[in-house]
Protein backbone atom coordinates (compact mmCIF):
# COMPACT_ATOMS: atom_id res chain seq x y z
CA UNK A 1 0.00 0.00 0.00
CA UNK A 2 1.49 3.24 -1.18
CA UNK A 3 1.74 6.04 1.47
CA UNK A 4 1.86 10.08 1.12
CA UNK A 5 5.69 9.18 2.38
CA UNK A 6 6.51 7.16 -0.70
CA UNK A 7 5.65 10.27 -3.00
CA UNK A 8 8.52 12.29 -1.91
CA UNK A 9 6.60 14.98 0.10
CA UNK A 10 8.02 17.34 2.80
CA UNK A 11 7.36 17.02 6.49
CA UNK A 12 5.38 20.09 6.38
CA UNK A 13 2.79 18.29 3.84
CA UNK A 14 2.80 15.27 5.71
CA UNK A 15 1.81 16.86 9.19
CA UNK A 16 -0.78 18.94 7.42
CA UNK A 17 -2.21 16.13 5.38
CA UNK A 18 -2.49 13.85 8.66
CA UNK A 19 -4.14 16.59 10.33
CA UNK A 20 -6.66 16.78 7.35
CA UNK A 21 -7.54 13.11 7.68
CA UNK A 22 -5.71 11.96 4.85
CA UNK A 23 -4.02 8.24 5.41
CA UNK A 24 -3.58 6.53 2.27
CA UNK A 25 -3.23 8.45 -1.15
CA UNK A 26 -5.81 8.24 -3.90
CA UNK A 27 -5.36 6.66 -7.37
CA UNK A 28 -4.78 10.36 -9.04
CA UNK A 29 -2.57 11.57 -6.25
CA UNK A 30 -0.51 8.99 -6.92
CA UNK A 31 -0.35 9.13 -10.65
CA UNK A 32 0.20 12.83 -10.31
CA UNK A 33 2.23 14.41 -7.46
CA UNK A 34 5.61 12.70 -9.02
CA UNK A 35 5.12 14.25 -12.10
CA UNK A 36 4.39 17.78 -10.39
CA UNK A 37 7.43 17.42 -8.53
CA UNK A 38 9.51 16.71 -11.48
CA UNK A 39 8.25 19.97 -13.41
CA UNK A 40 6.33 18.25 -16.37
CA UNK A 41 3.30 19.72 -17.74
CA UNK A 42 0.39 17.16 -16.47
CA UNK A 43 -2.91 16.59 -18.37
CA UNK A 44 -5.37 14.94 -15.53
CA UNK A 45 -8.41 13.32 -16.14
CA UNK A 46 -10.81 12.34 -13.02
CA UNK A 47 -14.13 12.39 -11.72
CA UNK A 48 -14.94 15.00 -8.65
CA UNK A 49 -14.72 13.58 -5.59
CA UNK A 50 -11.19 11.62 -6.14
CA UNK A 51 -8.53 13.92 -4.13
CA UNK A 52 -7.95 15.92 -7.56
CA UNK A 53 -7.40 19.28 -5.44
CA UNK A 54 -4.70 17.58 -3.31
CA UNK A 55 -2.99 16.01 -6.16
CA UNK A 56 -2.08 19.40 -7.64
CA UNK A 57 -1.88 21.59 -4.61
CA UNK A 58 0.63 19.51 -2.50
CA UNK A 59 3.33 19.11 -5.03
CA UNK A 60 2.94 22.84 -5.45
CA UNK A 61 3.37 23.94 -2.20
CA UNK A 62 6.71 21.89 -2.52
CA UNK A 63 8.03 23.60 -5.16
CA UNK A 64 7.07 26.97 -4.09
CA UNK A 65 8.81 26.51 -0.24
CA UNK A 66 12.13 25.04 -1.94
CA UNK A 67 12.77 27.91 -4.72
CA UNK A 68 12.30 30.79 -1.83
CA UNK A 69 11.81 33.17 -4.28
CA UNK A 70 9.49 36.24 -3.01
CA UNK A 71 6.65 37.12 -5.39
CA UNK A 72 7.29 41.20 -5.61
CA UNK A 73 4.92 44.04 -5.61
CA UNK A 74 1.65 42.79 -7.41
CA UNK A 75 3.11 39.47 -8.55
CA UNK A 76 1.93 35.85 -8.40
CA UNK A 77 4.11 32.89 -8.49
CA UNK A 78 1.41 30.02 -8.93
CA UNK A 79 -2.09 31.24 -10.60
CA UNK A 80 -5.55 28.62 -10.29
CA UNK A 81 -8.24 29.05 -12.73
CA UNK A 82 -11.61 27.50 -11.39
CA UNK A 83 -15.19 28.30 -13.18
CA UNK A 84 -17.24 28.88 -9.80
CA UNK A 85 -16.82 30.55 -6.79
CA UNK A 86 -17.45 27.95 -4.68
CA UNK A 87 -14.99 26.18 -6.40
CA UNK A 88 -12.29 28.69 -6.42
CA UNK A 89 -13.03 29.88 -2.69
CA UNK A 90 -12.68 25.81 -2.09
CA UNK A 91 -9.30 25.26 -3.49
CA UNK A 92 -7.90 28.33 -1.68
CA UNK A 93 -8.97 26.91 1.58
CA UNK A 94 -7.39 23.28 0.26
CA UNK A 95 -3.85 25.57 -0.16
CA UNK A 96 -4.01 27.17 3.28
CA UNK A 97 -4.95 23.76 4.79
CA UNK A 98 -2.17 22.02 3.05
CA UNK A 99 0.15 25.08 3.71
CA UNK A 100 -0.21 26.24 7.22
CA UNK A 101 3.09 24.51 8.06
CA UNK A 102 4.49 26.61 5.42
CA UNK A 103 5.11 29.97 4.93
CA UNK A 104 2.53 30.57 2.09
CA UNK A 105 0.08 33.04 0.96
CA UNK A 106 -3.09 31.78 -1.03
CA UNK A 107 -5.84 33.86 -2.18
CA UNK A 108 -8.83 34.12 -3.93
CA UNK A 109 -10.88 36.47 -6.26
CA UNK A 110 -13.92 36.40 -7.77
CA UNK A 111 -16.76 38.18 -8.29
CA UNK A 112 -19.77 39.43 -6.17
CA UNK A 113 -17.55 41.42 -3.80
CA UNK A 114 -15.78 44.53 -3.63
CA UNK A 115 -12.85 45.34 -5.46
CA UNK A 116 -10.94 47.26 -2.74
CA UNK A 117 -9.54 44.65 -0.07
CA UNK A 118 -8.40 42.62 -3.42
CA UNK A 119 -6.59 45.44 -4.73
CA UNK A 120 -5.49 45.85 -1.18
CA UNK A 121 -4.07 42.31 -0.99
CA UNK A 122 -2.50 41.99 -4.51
CA UNK A 123 -0.55 45.11 -3.67
CA UNK A 124 1.80 43.22 -1.72
CA UNK A 125 1.87 39.83 -3.54
CA UNK A 126 0.66 36.49 -3.24
CA UNK A 127 2.20 32.73 -4.00
CA UNK A 128 -0.97 31.16 -5.00
CA UNK A 129 -3.09 33.60 -6.22
CA UNK A 130 -7.02 31.21 -6.68
CA UNK A 131 -9.40 33.39 -9.16
CA UNK A 132 -11.87 33.24 -11.73
CA UNK A 133 -11.62 34.08 -15.40
CA UNK A 134 -13.69 37.16 -15.36
CA UNK A 135 -12.85 39.07 -12.40
CA UNK A 136 -8.93 38.19 -12.81
CA UNK A 137 -9.22 40.21 -16.37
CA UNK A 138 -10.91 42.89 -14.11
CA UNK A 139 -8.05 43.12 -11.94
CA UNK A 140 -5.47 43.18 -15.09
CA UNK A 141 -7.63 45.47 -16.77
CA UNK A 142 -7.10 48.04 -13.40
CA UNK A 143 -3.09 47.25 -13.17
CA UNK A 144 -4.04 45.66 -9.05
CA UNK A 145 -1.98 42.25 -10.48
CA UNK A 146 0.83 41.33 -12.88
CA UNK A 147 1.33 38.01 -14.62
CA UNK A 148 4.70 38.35 -16.34
CA UNK A 149 5.93 35.97 -13.71
CA UNK A 150 3.64 33.45 -13.10
CA UNK A 151 6.08 29.90 -12.81
CA UNK A 152 2.76 27.44 -12.17
CA UNK A 153 -0.42 27.69 -14.18
CA UNK A 154 -3.48 25.33 -13.06
CA UNK A 155 -7.03 24.80 -14.82
CA UNK A 156 -9.40 23.26 -12.65
CA UNK A 157 -12.57 21.74 -14.11
CA UNK A 158 -12.02 23.05 -17.82
CA UNK A 159 -14.61 20.88 -18.82
CA UNK A 160 -17.11 23.25 -16.68
CA UNK A 161 -15.33 26.72 -18.13
CA UNK A 162 -15.95 25.61 -21.64
CA UNK A 163 -19.29 24.90 -20.80
CA UNK A 164 -19.34 28.37 -19.43
CA UNK A 165 -18.01 30.16 -22.23
CA UNK A 166 -14.80 30.57 -20.79
CA UNK A 167 -12.65 29.78 -23.33
CA UNK A 168 -12.19 33.62 -24.81
CA UNK A 169 -10.90 34.50 -21.35
CA UNK A 170 -8.66 31.24 -20.91
CA UNK A 171 -6.66 32.46 -23.93
CA UNK A 172 -6.79 35.93 -23.10
CA UNK A 173 -4.76 35.07 -19.54
CA UNK A 174 -2.04 32.94 -21.10
CA UNK A 175 -0.85 35.45 -24.14
CA UNK A 176 -0.15 37.19 -20.76
CA UNK A 177 2.01 34.64 -19.15
CA UNK A 178 5.40 33.69 -19.65
CA UNK A 179 6.48 31.29 -22.05
CA UNK A 180 8.43 29.29 -19.85
CA UNK A 181 6.06 28.02 -17.39
CA UNK A 182 4.28 24.73 -16.00
CA UNK A 183 0.90 23.66 -16.82
CA UNK A 184 -1.65 21.81 -15.14
CA UNK A 185 -4.65 21.07 -16.61
CA UNK A 186 -7.14 19.05 -15.19
CA UNK A 187 -10.65 18.12 -15.89
CA UNK A 188 -13.51 15.43 -14.66
CA UNK A 189 -14.46 15.00 -18.43
CA UNK A 190 -12.22 14.82 -22.13
CA UNK A 191 -14.15 15.11 -25.09
CA UNK A 192 -12.35 16.27 -28.27
CA UNK A 193 -13.08 20.30 -27.71
CA UNK A 194 -11.28 19.92 -24.31
CA UNK A 195 -8.25 17.99 -25.80
CA UNK A 196 -7.44 20.58 -28.15
CA UNK A 197 -7.53 23.53 -25.71
CA UNK A 198 -5.51 21.72 -23.63
CA UNK A 199 -2.81 21.27 -26.79
CA UNK A 200 -2.62 25.51 -26.69
CA UNK A 201 -1.67 25.69 -22.99
CA UNK A 202 0.77 22.49 -22.38
CA UNK A 203 3.96 21.25 -23.69
CA UNK A 204 4.50 17.46 -23.58
CA UNK A 205 2.42 16.52 -21.31
CA UNK A 206 2.40 13.62 -19.21
CA UNK A 207 -1.75 12.11 -19.42
CA UNK A 208 -2.82 10.82 -15.89
CA UNK A 209 -6.44 9.11 -15.64
CA UNK A 210 -7.83 8.22 -12.49
CA UNK A 211 -11.32 6.67 -13.61
CA UNK A 212 -12.77 5.55 -16.80
CA UNK A 213 -14.50 8.87 -18.67
CA UNK A 214 -18.27 9.90 -16.96
CA UNK A 215 -18.15 6.91 -14.49
CA UNK A 216 -19.63 7.25 -11.11
CA UNK A 217 -18.20 6.25 -7.63
CA UNK A 218 -19.49 2.73 -6.61
CA UNK A 219 -19.69 3.64 -3.26
CA UNK A 220 -22.72 5.73 -4.00
CA UNK A 221 -25.96 3.82 -3.75
CA UNK A 222 -28.06 4.81 -7.33
CA UNK A 223 -31.93 4.70 -7.59
CA UNK A 224 -34.86 5.74 -9.43
CA UNK A 225 -38.34 6.36 -8.68
CA UNK A 226 -40.71 7.19 -11.15
CA UNK A 227 -43.58 9.69 -9.63
CA UNK A 228 -45.76 12.55 -11.30
CA UNK A 229 -44.86 15.56 -11.53
CA UNK A 230 -47.11 16.81 -9.06
CA UNK A 231 -46.24 14.38 -6.42
CA UNK A 232 -43.03 14.82 -6.11
CA UNK A 233 -43.02 17.26 -3.24
CA UNK A 234 -44.78 14.60 -1.38
CA UNK A 235 -42.45 12.54 -1.75
CA UNK A 236 -39.74 14.56 -0.97
CA UNK A 237 -41.53 15.45 2.14
CA UNK A 238 -41.81 12.35 3.18
CA UNK A 239 -38.59 10.90 2.11
CA UNK A 240 -36.99 13.51 4.56
CA UNK A 241 -38.83 12.03 7.36
CA UNK A 242 -35.96 9.07 7.51
CA UNK A 243 -33.84 10.25 10.38
CA UNK A 244 -30.90 8.80 8.81
CA UNK A 245 -30.86 11.71 6.41
CA UNK A 246 -28.30 13.89 8.31
CA UNK A 247 -27.15 16.08 5.49
CA UNK A 248 -29.06 15.80 2.02
CA UNK A 249 -28.37 18.00 -1.29
CA UNK A 250 -31.56 18.74 -3.59
CA UNK A 251 -30.88 19.94 -7.22
CA UNK A 252 -33.42 21.37 -9.00
CA UNK A 253 -32.93 22.58 -12.82
CA UNK A 254 -33.96 26.23 -12.84
CA UNK A 255 -32.78 29.09 -10.38
CA UNK A 256 -36.53 29.55 -10.18
CA UNK A 257 -37.48 26.00 -9.35
CA UNK A 258 -34.89 26.14 -6.83
CA UNK A 259 -36.79 29.11 -4.83
CA UNK A 260 -39.78 27.78 -5.14
CA UNK A 261 -38.52 24.20 -3.39
CA UNK A 262 -36.97 26.03 -0.56
CA UNK A 263 -40.62 27.95 -0.02
CA UNK A 264 -42.71 24.73 -0.15
CA UNK A 265 -40.27 23.16 2.22
CA UNK A 266 -40.55 25.56 4.53
CA UNK A 267 -44.26 25.61 4.65
CA UNK A 268 -44.45 21.82 5.22
CA UNK A 269 -41.96 22.71 8.58
CA UNK A 270 -38.97 21.54 7.21
CA UNK A 271 -36.18 24.29 6.88
CA UNK A 272 -33.71 24.67 3.77
CA UNK A 273 -30.87 27.04 2.26
CA UNK A 274 -30.58 27.68 -1.35
CA UNK A 275 -28.08 28.71 -3.75
CA UNK A 276 -27.89 29.52 -7.25
CA UNK A 277 -26.60 32.13 -9.46
CA UNK A 278 -28.96 34.91 -8.76
CA UNK A 279 -27.48 35.18 -5.20
CA UNK A 280 -24.98 37.52 -4.00
CA UNK A 281 -22.10 36.25 -2.85
CA UNK A 282 -22.82 36.56 0.81
CA UNK A 283 -25.91 34.37 0.72
CA UNK A 284 -24.19 32.06 -1.56
CA UNK A 285 -21.44 32.10 1.55
CA UNK A 286 -23.98 32.11 4.23
CA UNK A 287 -25.86 28.87 2.97
CA UNK A 288 -22.61 26.77 2.34
CA UNK A 289 -21.56 28.20 6.21
CA UNK A 290 -24.93 27.00 7.77
CA UNK A 291 -24.93 23.66 5.78
CA UNK A 292 -21.22 23.06 6.51
CA UNK A 293 -21.48 23.50 10.01
CA UNK A 294 -24.75 21.48 10.74
CA UNK A 295 -27.26 24.48 11.19
CA UNK A 296 -28.98 23.96 7.84
CA UNK A 297 -29.71 19.88 7.38
CA UNK A 298 -30.91 20.49 3.93
CA UNK A 299 -29.24 22.62 1.14
CA UNK A 300 -31.21 23.06 -2.41
CA UNK A 301 -28.83 24.04 -5.55
CA UNK A 302 -28.36 24.30 -9.31
CA UNK A 303 -25.48 23.04 -11.27
CA UNK A 304 -23.74 26.08 -10.76
CA UNK A 305 -22.90 24.42 -7.61
CA UNK A 306 -22.00 20.58 -8.16
CA UNK A 307 -18.45 21.29 -8.45
CA UNK A 308 -17.90 24.09 -5.85
CA UNK A 309 -19.59 21.89 -2.60
CA UNK A 310 -17.20 20.02 -1.09
CA UNK A 311 -18.58 18.63 1.79
CA UNK A 312 -17.70 14.98 3.31
CA UNK A 313 -20.57 14.67 5.36
CA UNK A 314 -23.10 14.67 2.86
CA UNK A 315 -25.25 11.20 3.39
CA UNK A 316 -27.97 11.86 0.44
CA UNK A 317 -28.01 13.60 -3.28
CA UNK A 318 -31.82 14.14 -4.63
CA UNK A 319 -32.45 14.76 -8.29
CA UNK A 320 -35.69 16.47 -7.81
CA UNK A 321 -34.85 17.43 -11.70
CA UNK A 322 -32.99 15.70 -14.11
CA UNK A 323 -30.32 17.63 -15.87
CA UNK A 324 -30.35 18.25 -19.21
CA UNK A 325 -26.78 17.29 -19.88
CA UNK A 326 -26.17 14.21 -18.84
CA UNK A 327 -22.57 14.79 -17.53
CA UNK A 328 -24.12 16.95 -14.93
CA UNK A 329 -25.45 13.95 -13.28
CA UNK A 330 -22.13 12.76 -12.38
CA UNK A 331 -21.17 15.84 -10.83
CA UNK A 332 -24.20 16.14 -8.65
CA UNK A 333 -24.18 12.87 -7.57
CA UNK A 334 -19.98 13.24 -6.61
CA UNK A 335 -21.12 15.83 -3.88
CA UNK A 336 -22.01 11.93 -2.01
CA UNK A 337 -19.25 9.59 -0.86
CA UNK A 338 -16.52 11.39 -0.55
CA UNK A 339 -13.16 10.91 1.32
CA UNK A 340 -13.87 6.83 1.44
CA UNK A 341 -17.55 7.08 2.81
CA UNK A 342 -20.64 5.89 1.33
CA UNK A 343 -23.75 8.10 -0.04
CA UNK A 344 -26.83 7.52 -1.54
CA UNK A 345 -28.59 9.23 -4.83
CA UNK A 346 -31.77 8.92 -5.68
CA UNK A 347 -33.26 10.55 -8.54
CA UNK A 348 -37.13 11.85 -9.61
CA UNK A 349 -37.86 10.64 -12.82
CA UNK A 350 -41.48 11.90 -14.59
CA UNK A 351 -43.52 11.13 -17.04
CA UNK A 352 -41.56 14.00 -19.73
CA UNK A 353 -38.20 13.26 -18.26
CA UNK A 354 -38.05 9.95 -19.45
CA UNK A 355 -35.66 10.93 -22.48
CA UNK A 356 -33.30 12.55 -19.84
CA UNK A 357 -33.14 9.13 -17.99
CA UNK A 358 -32.07 7.40 -21.08
CA UNK A 359 -29.66 10.03 -21.49
CA UNK A 360 -28.19 9.41 -18.25
CA UNK A 361 -28.23 5.38 -18.29
CA UNK A 362 -26.24 5.79 -21.45
CA UNK A 363 -23.73 7.64 -20.23
CA UNK A 364 -22.91 5.88 -16.88
CA UNK A 365 -23.21 2.49 -18.81
CA UNK A 366 -25.88 1.24 -16.26
CA UNK A 367 -29.33 1.24 -15.90
CA UNK A 368 -30.85 2.71 -12.55
CA UNK A 369 -32.63 0.40 -10.22
CA UNK A 370 -36.52 1.47 -9.35
CA UNK A 371 -36.32 2.21 -5.70
CA UNK A 372 -40.52 1.12 -4.44
CA UNK A 373 -42.25 3.68 -3.24
CA UNK A 374 -45.98 3.88 -1.76
CA UNK A 375 -46.45 7.19 -3.88
CA UNK A 376 -44.15 6.17 -6.68
CA UNK A 377 -44.56 3.68 -9.73
CA UNK A 378 -43.03 0.64 -10.23
CA UNK A 379 -42.69 1.28 -14.38
CA UNK A 380 -41.84 3.96 -16.07
CA UNK A 381 -44.89 6.92 -16.35
CA UNK A 382 -46.35 6.88 -20.29
CA UNK A 383 -47.18 9.88 -21.78
CA UNK A 384 -46.10 13.29 -21.65
CA UNK A 385 -43.54 14.86 -24.08
CA UNK A 386 -40.49 13.34 -24.61
CA UNK A 387 -38.26 16.98 -23.09
CA UNK A 388 -39.63 18.83 -20.20
CA UNK A 389 -41.39 21.73 -21.22
CA UNK A 390 -40.93 25.36 -18.89
CA UNK A 391 -43.19 27.77 -18.18
CA UNK A 392 -45.19 26.67 -21.02
CA UNK A 393 -42.36 27.06 -24.06
CA UNK A 394 -41.70 24.43 -26.49
CA UNK A 395 -45.64 23.28 -26.52
CA UNK A 396 -47.20 22.74 -29.36
CA UNK A 397 -50.44 23.69 -29.98
CA UNK A 398 -52.63 20.70 -31.24
CA UNK A 399 -52.79 20.72 -35.36
CA UNK A 400 -56.39 20.25 -36.94
CA UNK A 401 -59.71 20.46 -35.43
CA UNK A 402 -60.96 18.11 -32.53
CA UNK A 403 -62.38 14.90 -32.88
CA UNK A 404 -66.28 14.46 -32.73
CA UNK A 405 -68.23 12.07 -30.72
CA UNK A 406 -68.28 8.81 -32.51
CA UNK A 407 -65.86 9.73 -35.20
CA UNK A 408 -63.23 7.18 -35.79
CA UNK A 409 -59.52 8.05 -35.65
CA UNK A 410 -57.83 5.63 -37.46
CA UNK A 411 -58.32 3.37 -40.25
CA UNK A 412 -60.62 4.06 -42.94
CA UNK A 413 -63.64 6.38 -43.35
CA UNK A 414 -66.84 3.70 -43.97
CA UNK A 415 -68.66 7.31 -45.05
CA UNK A 416 -65.82 6.94 -48.16
CA UNK A 417 -66.10 3.40 -48.98
CA UNK A 418 -66.95 2.03 -52.50
CA UNK A 419 -71.11 2.37 -53.53
CA UNK A 420 -71.75 4.40 -49.90
CA UNK A 421 -73.06 7.52 -51.79
CA UNK A 422 -75.34 5.39 -53.94
CA UNK A 423 -78.29 5.43 -52.22
CA UNK A 424 -78.15 9.09 -51.82
CA UNK A 425 -80.60 11.05 -54.02
CA UNK A 426 -79.65 13.77 -56.27
CA UNK A 427 -79.20 17.29 -55.61
CA UNK A 428 -82.09 19.47 -57.51
CA UNK A 429 -80.82 21.96 -59.86
CA UNK A 430 -80.86 25.61 -58.96
CA UNK A 431 -82.96 27.77 -61.29
CA UNK A 432 -80.71 29.88 -63.02
CA UNK A 433 -80.95 33.59 -62.09
CA UNK A 434 -82.63 36.29 -63.67
CA UNK A 435 -80.85 38.62 -66.05
CA UNK A 436 -79.99 41.85 -63.77
CA UNK A 437 -81.14 45.07 -65.89
CA UNK A 438 -78.43 46.87 -67.12
CA UNK A 439 -77.31 50.43 -65.61
CA UNK A 440 -77.77 53.85 -67.38
CA UNK A 441 -75.53 54.72 -68.82
CA UNK A 442 -73.54 57.85 -67.70
CA UNK A 443 -73.05 60.92 -69.84
CA UNK A 444 -69.65 60.55 -71.65
CA UNK A 445 -69.21 64.45 -70.63
CA UNK A 446 -69.91 64.33 -67.37
CA UNK A 447 -66.96 63.91 -64.66
CA UNK A 448 -67.49 63.96 -61.43
CA UNK A 449 -64.84 65.73 -59.16
CA UNK A 450 -64.74 63.80 -55.88
CA UNK A 451 -61.27 66.35 -54.92
CA UNK A 452 -62.28 68.83 -51.43
CA UNK A 453 -62.50 72.41 -52.27
CA UNK A 454 -59.24 74.39 -50.78
CA UNK A 455 -61.58 76.66 -48.33
CA UNK A 456 -63.29 73.35 -47.52
CA UNK A 457 -60.24 71.71 -46.93
CA UNK A 458 -59.33 71.56 -43.45
CA UNK A 459 -56.10 73.33 -42.35
CA UNK A 460 -52.71 71.85 -41.33
CA UNK A 461 -50.88 72.36 -38.42
CA UNK A 462 -49.49 76.13 -38.51
CA UNK A 463 -51.16 76.49 -41.77
CA UNK A 464 -52.62 80.03 -42.45
CA UNK A 465 -54.75 80.99 -45.42
CA UNK A 466 -57.22 83.76 -45.95
CA UNK A 467 -60.76 83.51 -44.77
CA UNK A 468 -63.46 83.27 -47.24
CA UNK A 469 -64.52 86.80 -48.49
CA UNK A 470 -68.33 88.01 -49.61
CA UNK A 471 -69.86 87.73 -53.08
CA UNK A 472 -70.05 91.62 -52.86
CA UNK A 473 -67.07 93.37 -54.17
CA UNK A 474 -67.95 96.58 -52.84
CA UNK A 475 -68.06 94.89 -49.13
CA UNK A 476 -64.93 93.18 -49.96
CA UNK A 477 -63.11 96.69 -50.82
CA UNK A 478 -64.43 98.57 -48.01
CA UNK A 479 -62.66 97.14 -44.89
CA UNK A 480 -59.59 95.18 -44.07
CA UNK A 481 -61.77 91.78 -43.88
CA UNK A 482 -59.80 90.73 -47.00
CA UNK A 483 -56.63 91.33 -44.82
CA UNK A 484 -57.27 88.97 -42.44
CA UNK A 485 -55.62 85.51 -42.18
CA UNK A 486 -56.75 82.42 -40.22
CA UNK A 487 -54.81 80.65 -38.00
CA UNK A 488 -55.73 77.55 -37.32
CA UNK A 489 -53.64 76.36 -33.94
CA UNK A 490 -55.22 73.47 -32.56
CA UNK A 491 -53.17 70.52 -32.48
CA UNK A 492 -52.84 67.32 -34.95
CA UNK A 493 -55.57 64.78 -34.02
CA UNK A 494 -57.24 67.08 -31.46
CA UNK A 495 -60.85 66.35 -32.02
CA UNK A 496 -60.02 63.13 -30.62
CA UNK A 497 -58.39 63.90 -27.28
CA UNK A 498 -61.36 66.07 -26.78
CA UNK A 499 -61.26 70.03 -26.96
CA UNK A 500 -58.91 71.88 -24.37
CA UNK A 501 -60.65 73.67 -21.76
CA UNK A 502 -60.92 77.21 -22.08
CA UNK A 503 -59.05 79.32 -19.95
CA UNK A 504 -60.58 82.14 -17.80
CA UNK A 505 -59.87 85.72 -19.39
CA UNK A 506 -57.48 87.82 -17.43
CA UNK A 507 -59.77 90.44 -17.37
CA UNK A 508 -61.79 87.94 -15.05
CA UNK A 509 -64.02 86.93 -17.47
CA UNK A 510 -64.91 83.05 -18.40
CA UNK A 511 -65.06 83.39 -22.18
CA UNK A 512 -62.47 82.80 -24.72
CA UNK A 513 -59.84 84.93 -24.12
CA UNK A 514 -58.93 85.94 -27.83
CA UNK A 515 -62.38 86.80 -28.93
CA UNK A 516 -62.30 90.54 -28.46
CA UNK A 517 -58.88 91.36 -29.47
CA UNK A 518 -57.13 91.85 -32.88
CA UNK A 519 -55.63 89.61 -35.32
CA UNK A 520 -51.74 89.90 -35.18
CA UNK A 521 -51.73 91.82 -38.25
CA UNK A 522 -54.06 94.15 -36.94
CA UNK A 523 -52.64 95.12 -34.54
CA UNK A 524 -49.71 95.87 -36.71
CA UNK A 525 -51.74 98.21 -38.30
CA UNK A 526 -53.14 99.55 -35.40
CA UNK A 527 -49.37 100.31 -34.21
CA UNK A 528 -48.60 102.00 -37.87
CA UNK A 529 -51.88 103.94 -37.47
CA UNK A 530 -50.77 105.22 -33.52
CA UNK A 531 -47.88 106.30 -35.02
CA UNK A 532 -48.75 108.49 -37.54
CA UNK A 533 -51.15 109.77 -35.51
CA UNK A 534 -49.04 110.68 -32.95
CA UNK A 535 -46.52 112.44 -35.36
CA UNK A 536 -49.39 114.42 -36.32
CA UNK A 537 -50.11 115.58 -32.88
CA UNK A 538 -48.35 118.83 -31.97
CA UNK A 539 -45.29 118.38 -29.87
CA UNK A 540 -45.41 119.89 -26.28
CA UNK A 541 -42.35 122.29 -25.16
CA UNK A 542 -40.61 121.32 -21.90
CA UNK A 543 -39.23 123.62 -19.44
CA UNK A 544 -35.12 123.60 -20.05
CA UNK A 545 -34.47 125.26 -16.63
CA UNK A 546 -31.56 124.10 -15.25
CA UNK A 547 -32.53 122.03 -11.96
CA UNK A 548 -36.00 121.62 -12.83
CA UNK A 549 -35.48 118.95 -15.74
CA UNK A 550 -34.02 116.21 -13.63
CA UNK A 551 -34.12 113.92 -16.90
CA UNK A 552 -31.11 115.62 -18.36
CA UNK A 553 -29.40 114.42 -15.39
CA UNK A 554 -29.44 111.17 -16.92
CA UNK A 555 -29.99 111.39 -20.04
CA UNK A 556 -26.62 113.34 -21.32
CA UNK A 557 -24.81 114.65 -19.08
CA UNK A 558 -22.47 111.58 -17.49
CA UNK A 559 -20.34 114.18 -15.60
CA UNK A 560 -24.00 114.39 -12.98
CA UNK A 561 -23.75 110.63 -12.25
CA UNK A 562 -21.28 108.60 -9.76
CA UNK A 563 -18.37 107.14 -10.37
CA UNK A 564 -19.71 103.57 -11.47
CA UNK A 565 -23.57 104.16 -10.97
CA UNK A 566 -26.45 105.64 -13.10
CA UNK A 567 -27.14 107.63 -9.57
CA UNK A 568 -26.47 111.56 -9.59
CA UNK A 569 -23.72 112.38 -7.24
CA UNK A 570 -24.20 113.61 -3.56
CA UNK A 571 -20.52 115.37 -3.21
CA UNK A 572 -21.12 118.01 -6.42
CA UNK A 573 -20.30 121.25 -5.29
CA UNK A 574 -21.92 124.57 -6.46
CA UNK A 575 -18.78 125.19 -8.41
CA UNK A 576 -18.82 122.12 -10.39
CA UNK A 577 -19.71 122.17 -14.22
CA UNK A 578 -22.90 121.13 -14.99
CA UNK A 579 -21.15 119.47 -18.48
CA UNK A 580 -18.59 117.25 -19.63
CA UNK A 581 -17.53 115.30 -22.64
CA UNK A 582 -21.11 114.46 -23.36
CA UNK A 583 -22.98 117.33 -22.02
CA UNK A 584 -26.91 117.42 -23.05
CA UNK A 585 -27.58 119.55 -25.88
CA UNK A 586 -30.24 122.42 -25.27
CA UNK A 587 -31.35 121.59 -28.99
CA UNK A 588 -31.89 118.09 -28.59
CA UNK A 589 -35.73 117.07 -29.29
CA UNK A 590 -37.37 116.03 -26.27
CA UNK A 591 -39.02 112.91 -26.58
Amino acid sequence: MTKFSDLGLSEGLLKALAAEGYDAPTSIQIQAIPHVLAGRDVVGLAQTGTGKTAAFATPIIQRLVASRRQPGQRGVRTLVLAPTRELAAQICESFRAYGKFEKISAFAVFGGVPLGRQIQTLARGVDVLVATPGRLLDLVQQRAVTLSHVEILVADEADHMMDMGFIVPLKKIAKMLPRERQTLFFSATMPREIEDLAAEFVTNPTRVEAAPVASTVDRINQGVIHIDRSMKMPLLVDLLKDKAIERALVFARTKHGANRLAEQLYENGIAAEAIHGNKSQGQRQRALENFRSGKARLLIATDIAARGIDIDDVTHVFNYDLPDVPEAYVHRIGRTARAGREGVAIAFCAGDERSLLKDVEKLIRRTLPVLPHPLGHLEPITGGPSRPQRNGRNQKKPMGRPARAGRPQQGRNPRREEGAFEDRPQRAERPMREDRPQRAERPANAERDNRPRRDDRKPAFGERRPERGSDNRTERKEGPRELRFEYRAERPFAEKRGERPQRPDHRGGNGPRNDDRPMRHERADHRVERGARSQERPRQERPQEGGSDRSAEFRGDRSSRGPQSGKPSGNRGPGAKPGGRRAARSDRPQR
